[in-house]
């Protein structure tokens, strides 16, 4: 871990425009989230030892429930509380001990993560799933997704704002002196917006909400972290970039393998309007010394890309952060630890050589 003081004054944004420049400065790499295994120090360490500027929260979902994403986050939610059951997170009535569980597993982390960055100064990364996503996930009493009842949704991304708020406080009390980056996971706001999100019995699908109501709704939530930036990420197909841009995320994370041309004019917008690029261009598995032997190489779609939309290679260290395709808990530890490694020297690659 390198302690690090961005100077936020004086540097242009991603859009080239004077402004504020983002915390965790340019040529940035960082994980998306979860790592392998059980341990949480172990996966501090490794998150926290092989980054730089852009450190983040493990989550390791091989725990079990209330440590995979959904329960992790149904745990923070305020006056709302889920249990497992056969179908998956279901609202109670009460906290139970599953709810407890997913406290004790995030406090065992926050603990971890406190103690590998004392006196860190840099930016620091904290993941929670989104409202959409969380809503099309997490059940009502009936077993139906919450996502079928639009003042369920209200609800539900109420309580999540007011948990974020706490959670974040937390964060930043515990790690006085890092800039807090606040991550909301949505891979599934796409299907949410197209209507396919499926039904209890698997026969029909929820009706796609009104756009406009999923933008002011994924708003509320942003509003939540306050004045610390927002980088929403999905690793499905077809990333909304217009409709999170417009809801106030500072970024977007996506994996740039699911790109099309059809997603080019967006990413030209959103480049071009300031928004922080989390690229996921690293492989989540695979061997270290057959994948991760040319950071240029895995750097390389992202050349194209910005070639083909025309825009200035002296923006593409600023404006995009480099990132594995998602998370790591398939992978290995050691492999994990090589693939930030690799992000960090793919993102040095971009900023020695964006041509």
């Amino acid at each position: 871990m390198t302690d690090t003081t961005t100077d936020t004054t004086t540097q242009p944004t991603a859009g080239g425009q004077p402004g504020t420049a983002f915390p965790w400065g340019p040529a940035a790499a960082t994980g998306v989230g979860s790592m392998p295994g059980e341990d949480a120090r172990e996966a501090a360490r490794i998150a926290t030892g092989s980054l730089e500027s852009l450190l983040f929260l493990p989550e390791l979902p091989a725990r079990g429930p209330g440590a995979d994403m959904i329960g992790r986050t149904s745990g923070l939610l305020a006056e709302l509380y889920a249990r497992v059951e056969p179908s998956g997170w279901r609202l109670g009535d009460r906290p139970g001990r599953d709810t407890r569980r997913a406290h004790a597993w995030l406090s065992q982390d926050l603990d971890a993560l406190e103690e590998f960055t004392q006196g860190y100064t840099g930016a620091l990364k904290v993941a929670a799933v989104g409202p959409w996503t969380l809503a099309a996930a997490l059940e009502r009493r009936n077993g139906e997704a919450m996502l079928g009842d639009a003042g369920a949704v209200r609800d539900l991304a109420a309580s999540l704002a007011e948990g974020l708020r706490g959670h974040l406080a937390g964060v930043r009390r515990r790690v006085p002196g890092a800039r807090v980056v606040l991550q909301l996971d949505e891979p599934s706001i796409t299907a949410v917006l197209t209507g396919r999100v499926p039904t209890a019995s698997g026969y029909r699908t929820h009706r796609a909400p009104d756009r406009a109501v999923v933008e002011d709704t994924l708003r509320g939530v942003i509003a939540a972290a306050g004045d610390d930036p927002v980088v929403v990420h999905s690793c499905a197909p077809g990333v909304p970039f217009g409709l999170l841009r417009r809801a106030g995320a500072t970024g977007v994370s996506f994996d740039l393998g699911l790109l099309t041309e059809r997603d080019d004019e967006a990413i030209g917008e959103a480049a071009e309007g300031g928004t922080a690029l989390f690229a996921g261009v690293v492989p989540g598995t695979g061997s270290a010394a057959g994948e991760l032997s040319d950071p240029a190489g895995t750097v390389s779609g992202v050349r194209t890309l910005w070639r083909r939309l025309g825009l200035s290679p002296a923006l593409l260290a600023e404006a995009v952060t480099v990132t594995p395709v998602c998370g790591l808990a398939g992978a290995s530890p050691a492999y994990a630890a090589a693939a930030l490694t690799h992000c960090v020297r793919a993102a040095r690659s971009l900023a020695n050589d964006p041509e």
